[in-house]
């Protein structure tokens, strides 16, 4: 199994339509066409579509160490709103321990522009994931 196999189990993310593009340990990257269901309504983006987002692409790139790894903060700011093309979430780890690790993702449109900023620590547990590398810290 690999990551990307494993993270289709995320059906939350699935259902609003969000495809994870690459995982890698400390790194992944995820994109979410919008869609009408998308939309609140002042027909903008709905803020929990971005922070679903966001969250596929950091639960991607700190579980890809092998070990599971569960939110324990987050937060997000939102910079512009956006009612049409495709977001995407890029995730990069900022610090990595043995039990806490923290990692930024930037939300775009297409043209590159910064939609949002998430910041999130995950606790990493001793769980061993099915598609573990020899990556873990």
């Amino acid at each position: 199994m690999t990551i990307k196999e494993f993270f289709k189990g995320d059906r939350y993310a699935a259902f609003s339509g969000i495809e994870l593009l690459e995982a890698e340990p400390g790194r992944a990257k995820a994109r979410m066409e919008i869609r009408e269901m998308h939309l609140n309504a002042g027909n903008v983006v709905q803020g929990g579509a971005v922070f679903t987002l966001a969250d596929l692409a950091f639960a991607a790139a700190v579980n890809a160490y092998g070990n599971l790894a569960m939110s324990v903060e987050t937060s997000i700011r939102y910079f512009k709103g956006v009612g049409n093309g495709i977001l995407f979430a890029e995730a990069q780890i900022v610090h990595i321990h043995k039990r806490l690790a923290t990692f930024e993702v930037r939300i775009t449109n297409e043209t590159d522009e910064l939609i949002a900023l998430f910041t999130a620590t995950a606790y990493r547990k001793d769980v061993i994931l099915p598609f573990s590398n020899d990556a873990k810290i």
